[in-house]
């Protein structure tokens, strides 16, 4: 239904207010982060202001670092525009604050160069969130795949981050339940176990098959990982590899 003029503008004054190119928000359309309110007979697009509200979170998302699956992924699990925009202002804000303890670390830094001054290992990398991990997982799965990870987890409440933490407990203590229990690899209720990994490793990345059989013998080859899941039992780290080859073959694409 066509709107009231005064509350609708066109693809190209949309692409003028926001600094969108026409050519974004079509693919926007095509990827179903954003349709039209209309369509118009001669092809024209035309847009509301709830289609510019949820441009506007789109593009919030996208300064936050997300990708265009894990935007829609937030889109599709948010139905009340004033209450996801406060979530949104809570994001920057924790992105603000994050950025202002790194630029206090970094004055400091400044401060001790002009003075001469000598700063501890811990002092001059303090409020860097560096990840051991970081470098080996961008060369074997993208920077891409690194960043929504990394901005996935930023985005987490504390409420999600403990979530999380909850759930990585619940699928290994499952695992070793059947590990235990000595059940095969491919065993369902091992393989209800993995299940329950494998949804704990979708807050961070989305695997498929090749990814997700890869991280499994990345538990067995890297020592970290093994003496990881080894300190609960010396044969979790090779069941566990074994069964996420199960899993991936039979679940994932």
């Amino acid at each position: 239904m066509k709107q009231d003029e005064s509350t609708q503008w066109t693809i190209a004054e949309v692409a003028k207010a926001s600094n969108v190119s026409s050519r974004t928000l079509r693919h926007y359309q095509q990827r179903g982060l954003l349709e039209p309110a209309w369509t118009g007979h001669n092809g024209y697009r035309y847009y509301g202001q709830p289609e510019l509200l949820r441009l506007q979170r789109i593009l919030l998302l996208r300064e936050l670092g997300l990708g265009l699956e894990t935007i829609g992924e937030v889109l599709d699990g948010q139905t009340d525009t004033l209450e996801a925009l406060a979530v949104h202002r809570k994001w920057l804000l924790a992105e603000r604050d994050r950025l202002d303890r790194m630029s206090r670390t970094v004055d400091a830094t400044m401060s001790a160069l002009r003075q001469g001054d000598t700063m501890s290992a811990e002092n001059i990398f303090k409020d860097f969130d560096n990840n051991p991990y970081e470098a080996e997982a961008r060369e074997l799965w993208g920077d891409t795949v690194v960043d929504e990870s990394k901005n996935r987890h930023a985005a987490m409440s504390p409420t999600q981050k403990q979530a999380f933490m909850d759930e990585a407990e619940a699928a290994t203590t499952a695992m070793l339940e059947c590990l235990n229990a000595g059940l095969p690899a491919d065993d369902a209720r091992t393989q209800a176990a993995v299940g329950l990994h494998h949804q704990w490793i979708l807050y961070s990345w989305t695997p498929d098959k090749a990814s997700y059989t890869g991280l499994g013998r990345m538990y067995v080859d890297d020592p970290r990982f093994k003496a990881f899941y080894d300190k609960y039992d010396e044969r979790l780290a090779a069941y566990l590899r074994d069964a996420m080859a199960v899993y991936a073959e039979r679940n994932l694409a």
